[in-house]
Parts: structure tokens; C-alpha cells; sequence
């Protein structure tokens, strides 16, 4: 390879892996496997060494991870949260021994898994719990400490605890807690996360802590970053000390005398990683001795004294048997591959996600294929690709008509999906139904998949006022169900008539409005009339609000079916009016941005505060914004707006302007 050559190579892997970095840190969605990110990285790294005259500064190769958003004050750690070496085969862990013990050290190592998740440093002053942070770039990352207080299994308060404590740990999604958040968005129609570590990302970095900690997250202790009060030599002494203290530490760690060993364990941790109920990426080995550590020392990038091995994603090859359609809430009819069962990261596999027909017609997947699959993160069953079509076989062609009730399934404009646009549709009734039902919805307890099932086949239930004419007869011939459960169910339902405007609103399933949109609709008409006799420019006039919004709003008032829906529940005496607090005009026509850490308001305190008031909570500065209410550690939004003029204010003299 020319100089020339190698530079334009360098300079598109650098393009491609910058825009997955900010993907993948920064918007917890990344597009690549890790496997794919790690092959690229690899090959950067490779091309860099022969032309070393091409490394630049701004190399991925230079840093570490993403940026601090903004959303969240900034943390600059004390001790830098480095990233680890990756290595792909164990001939790269051998070459790893080799340098360490080039260097005059005889170590022992500890291995231990490396679990996929978010990594965060915890700081605690005399025991008690002061701040939690994100790694971010590893020198500056995102102050999270009230969401991740959330965390049940991330100690308050410390028992016999040293003066000082920094922990590094990594928070992550149990797959129970994954699988019960994905089946929660696609009922509410949102895009679900790919796997568990966007999702935990996510779920960590949300304005809201409440939303934190419905998402079942958890933590693992890895590693102490800094201690006062206390001295410790090894690494495996201070995993013992902190798991002393009350943390969960990371879940298996052993030590061992010589490499060989090592990749015994790192063999061992790779056949039992699909048996796991959390995802990991790989398994790292660190030397034990603290003051090996020292004398080995940095790179500008990791540290010289630990390595992860990443273990490749696991692929099989198996016969596409069929492919089911299902019918989605809304009408869109889903593909699913259905192939002869395989064992995939220690479980076994007999269907995929074909997404839709583009997608289809991109692998060119047909029945009775040889199809080659694997699971995305070790837990999402996917379709990679066609490895041999079936002689004589044919193009798969999606049905016109919808599986469930017989009628056309059409492409609406824009859409890659077909849609079944029934309103009868006995599949979308169910999906509706439990929609309804969920707990961010109407929050009917006991109305979960299984009943709303038989409810709907035995034709007790055609659309959500159906459940108001429910008997206790009726729940009674139900499977499993005795005089105590159908009561229990009738007492949740007619509960649920009290629930606000928002609830309602976001439990009919209107397409494009989420829980936020509801709730905003819900506040600004105040009553189901109202919005019933809105126009399009009523409902642009909603902070947020775009034409698609507002035109799904008016589709679903205007669609059949929807009059009749509505007086029916209004019948049954299920609430059509928002009791919301009144807003003030104090701060009416003033755009305000949080920043920084205020001293007794979190950040979505106060952007309440200026909704409650008339105000508009901004997340970005700019010539509109009328002022900055800025706390501790406030960062480049403050800067921007000393830029600007724009005036700054303290939560004391925000408060006295909403007095």
C-alpha cells in the first residue's frame, strides 16, 4: 500500500468510526456490531503503526469514548477512566505477558468478566454516597449522581468506610428487566432499543430519575479509582474490601500465576456467556499487584497493565422453514423468520425479526433457504444473511391482505411497512387492549397479554369501552380465574375512570404521540372536547409539536369509529378532563435554560417550574434565550451565553421571580 493509498484508507476509517463513536457514546445507538467497530478500530491501529507519519491529534486512536452531551453537568475525574487494549485471539494475550514480563515483572494476574454496559465512577466522603458520574471522554463526563441513586444495589451509606472512596463500576440491564422495557415500547408504538447496553445507556442518561429507576437497572464494581484511610496492594485485596463495604462487584474474578491459566478462565467465561442474565463483551485480565501496576504505567490511551479480550460474535447456519406475519397495534404487519432450531450464545433459537418487506428484499430471503444467523448482543435473535437459496425457490412475496381479518394491507406514504387499516381488525383490537390496559396508559392491574387474549377471543372485548360493560360473570369463565381475581380486575378497572386527561389520551394509541405528547395535549386543551374540536394550527401552537404530530391527532378524531369510542367511555364514566395544576403567567414569552447543579432543584424541578409558569425550559442556548439559571459546574452553555449577554441567574433569584 502507497502512502497515498494508506492515507485515503485512514482518513475514511476515521470518518466511519467518529460517527459510530457519536453513536454509540453519545446517542446510546450505535448502527455497527461491536465485533464490526472492533475490526475497524483494529485495522486503524495496524495502518497507523506502518505509517506512523499519518497519526494525527484527532485520531480515534488518540481517545477515549464520547463527549459530555450537555444534558448533564459536567465532571472532570480526578483520576482518568481509562479504556482497555483490545485483543481478538489468544496468541494477543500471549503477546500481552510477553511485554509485561519484558519489563522485569513476574505478575499474577486476575481475570474477570467484562460486563457491556456504562461505565461510572462513585464518590463517597466519609461513607455517605456524593456524587456518580459517567466516564465520558474519560477525562470529563456527565454528573448523574440523583439517577443513579435510583440504582437499589448502589450503597447510600458505607459501614466502617474509609475518609475518601472513589469506585469505578459499570451499570447494565438485566435481560428480565430488557425484555420487559422492549415490550413496553413497541406496545406503545416507540422505536425499542437494540440491546441492553443502549438501553441501560439510555435509561442512565434520562432529564428524568423517575424514569431511571422504573428501568430496573444494576450495577457491577470493578475497580478502585482513588481511596483515603486506607491502604490496599492488590487488586483482588481491594474487590474484597469494597465487596466488605456492601457493593456488588464484579461477578466472577480469579487469579492465576501464568498466561496460560489466564485464557483458561477467559475459555471458561466464553462457553458460559449465553447462560448469563446479563450481557458481557469479553473478559479482561489485569495484574494483581499495585505496584507492578506503577512501574508499568500509561499509554496516552490504556493502561500498560490490563488487556480485554473480546470474544467474536457467534454464528450458525440453519434452513428457513417459514415466515410468519403478525399484526402490530397499529396495523403494520411484521415478518418473522422461522428456521430450524439452533443453539445461539447458549440457547436455543427458532425465529428472527425480518423487520419488513425492504428488508427482505435486500437479503433476498426466501422459504427454504440455508439463512445464517446470530444473536445482536448476544440476546437478539437476527438474520445476517443468505448462504444458499433453495432450488427453484422463489422471491418472498408479502400478503396483500391482512392475516388477521382478510382486509388490504396497504403501504401508506412514506412508510416501508405494510398496514392493515381495519379499524375491526381483531389482532390490532388485542394489541389495543393491552395497550390501553399498561401501566403508563390506563394502568388497569391484572389486564396484562394472557387475559386481554382470551378477553378478545371470547368476544367479550372488541375495543377499550368494552371493558367498562365487563361482568364478573364473564371474567369468571376466564382460565385461572376464581370470584377474588375477577373481582380484583372489575375494582382496577373502574379505578382507572379517574385517571387524568393524559392517561387517556396516551392509552388510545393515537399513531406518533407518546406519554411526553399526551401529557402536553392534555395540559394545554384541558378537556377531551377541547381537543376533539382542535385544528392543525391549535395543536402546532403546543410546544414540540410538528405537522406529523398534530395531523396523527386529527387523523384519529376524524377516523370512524373514534366518535362512538369516545361517547361510550364518557358514558362509563371514565374522566375527559385534565386536573393538572394552573400555570402562572410569571414567566410567560421567557425562554430559560438549566444548567449545572443547583443547590436544592434538579434540573427537571426547575424546567417544571418554567413550564408551570409560563415559561419555555430550553436545552440549548441561543439569541432567544432570555436567561440562564445556571448552578455548580456549569459548562459551555454558561460560556455561550456570557457570550451572548444573555443574563445569569441563581435558583434564589429564579424562585423570587415565580413568587
Amino acid at each position: 500500500m502507497t502512502l497515498e493509498q494508506a492515507q485515503q484508507r485512514i482518513l475514511e476509517l476515521r470518518r466511519v468510526i467518529e460517527y459510530n463513536n457519536r453513536l454509540y457514546y453519545d446517542q446510546d445507538a450505535p448502527e455497527l456490531e461491536d465485533f464490526e467497530y472492533d475490526a475497524l478500530n483494529r485495522e486503524l491501529k495496524e495502518l497507523e503503526a506502518q505509517f506512523p507519519q499519518l497519526i494525527t491529534p484527532d485520531s480515534p486512536t488518540q481517545h477515549v469514548g464520547g463527549t459530555p452531551s450537555g444534558k448533564f453537568a459536567k465532571v472532570t475525574h480526578a483520576v482518568k477512566m481509562e479504556s482497555l487494549q483490545d485483543a481478538f485471539s489468544y496468541e494477543e494475550l500471549r503477546d500481552f505477558d510477553r511485554r509485561v514480563r519484558g519489563e522485569g515483572i513476574s505478575p499474577r494476574y486476575v481475570v474477570e468478566v467484562k460486563i457491556d454496559g456504562l461505565s461510572v465512577s462513585l464518590e463517597y466522603e466519609n461513607g455517605a454516597f456524593v456524587r456518580g458520574s459517567t466516564r465520558g471522554d474519560g477525562i470529563v463526563g456527565e454528573d448523574v449522581t440523583k439517577n443513579l441513586a435510583t440504582i437499589k444495589n448502589i450503597p447510600k451509606k458505607l459501614l466502617n468506610a474509609p475518609e475518601f472512596l472513589e469506585v469505578r463500576g459499570e451499570v447494565y440491564m438485566p435481560h428480565a428487566a430488557f425484555e420487559q422495557l422492549v415490550e413496553e415500547q413497541e406496545l406503545n408504538d416507540k422505536q425499542p432499543f437494540k440491546n441492553p447496553r443502549n438501553a441501560a445507556a439510555g435509561s442512565l442518561r434520562q432529564k428524568d430519575s423517575k424514569i431511571t429507576a422504573s428501568r430496573g437497572l444494576s450495577i457491577f464494581v470493578f475497580n478502585i479509582q482513588q481511596i483515603r484511610g486506607k491502604e490496599l496492594h492488590s487488586h483482588q485485596e481491594s474487590l474484597d474490601y469494597v465487596k466488605q463495604l456492601g457493593f456488588v462487584v464484579s461477578p466472577r474474578y480469579h487469579s492465576f500465576d501464568n498466561i496460560d491459566d489466564a485464557i483458561a478462565e477467559i475459555e471458561a467465561i466464553g462457553q458460559m456467556r449465553g447462560t448469563l442474565p446479563f450481557d458481557i463483551d469479553g473478559a479482561v485480565i489485569k495484574v494483581d499487584d499495585f505496584a507492578q501496576r506503577g512501574m508499568l504505567g500509561s499509554t496516552n490511551k490504556f493502561p500498560r497493565w490490563a488487556i480485554a479480550f473480546k470474544y467474536p460474535p457467534e454464528e450458525k447456519e440453519t434452513e428457513l422453514q417459514q415466515i410468519d406475519i403478525t399484526v402490530g397495534r397499529t396495523g403494520v404487519l411484521t415478518p418473522t423468520a422461522v428456521f430450524t432450531p439452533v443453539q445461539l450464545a447458549g440457547t436455543t433459537v427458532s425465529r428472527a425479526i425480518l423487520h419488513n418487506e425492504d428488508f427482505i428484499r435486500q437479503l433476498d430471503v426466501r422459504i427454504g433457504d440455508r439463512i445464517l444467523v446470530r444473536k445482536a448482543g448476544d440476546i437478539i435473535p437476527e438474520v445476517v444473511a443468505v448462504t444458499q437459496h433453495k432450488d427453484g425457490s422463489e422471491p418472498y412475496q408479502m400478503p396483500q391482505v391482512c392475516p388477521s381479518c382478510g382486509a388490504p394491507a396497504v403501504h401508506l406514504e412514506g412508510e416501508a411497512a405494510l398496514r392493515c387499516v381495519n379499524p375491526e381488525c381483531p389482532a390490532q383490537a388485542l394489541r389495543n387492549i393491552i395497550h390501553f390496559a399498561s401501566r403508563n396508559a390506563m394502568d388497569i392491574d391484572g389486564l396484562g397479554k394472557a387475559v386481554a387474549a382470551q378477553l378478545v377471543s371470547k368476544g367479550y372485548v372488541h375495543s377499550a369501552a368494552d371493558l367498562y360493560d365487563l361482568t364478573e360473570e364473564q371474567l369468571m369463565t376466564l382460565d385461572k380465574f376464581k370470584e377474588k381475581s375477577a373481582r380484583n380486575l372489575l375494582n382496577a378497572i373502574e379505578a382507572s375512570k379517574e385517571n387524568n386527561l393524559d392517561k387517556l389520551l396516551f392509552g388510545l394509541g393515537i399513531r406518533n404521540i407518546g406519554e411526553k405528547a399526551a401529557a402536553s395535549i392534555a395540559e394545554h386543551f384541558r378537556s377531551m372536547q377541547a381537543v376533539r374540536e382542535a385544528g392543525e394550527e391549535q395543536l402546532s401552537e403546543i410546544d414540540g409539536f410538528g405537522a406529523v404530530m398534530a395531523q396523527s391527532v386529527l387523523a384519529f378524531f376524524a377516523k370512524e369509529g373514534t366518535e362512538d369510542l369516545l361517547g361510550r367511555l364518557e358514558r362509563a364514566g371514565v374522566n375527559m378532563e385534565w386536573h393538572g395544576e394552573e400555570k402562572t403567567d410569571k414567566l410567560a414569552g421567557k425562554t430559560i435554560v438549566v444548567t449545572g447543579t443547583l443547590p436544592t432543584l434538579s434540573r427537571a424541578e426547575a424546567e417544571a417550574l418554567i413550564t408551570k409558569n409560563g415559561g419555555k425550559a430550553s436545552g440549548s442556548v441561543s439569541k432567544k434565550t432570555a436567561y440562564i439559571l445556571a448552578g455548580e459546574a456549569a459548562g459551555s452553555k454558561l460560556t455561550k451565553a456570557q457570550q451572548l449577554g444573555i443574563p445569569v441567574i441563581d435558583e434564589a433569584a429564579f424562585l423570587q421571580m415565580i413568587q
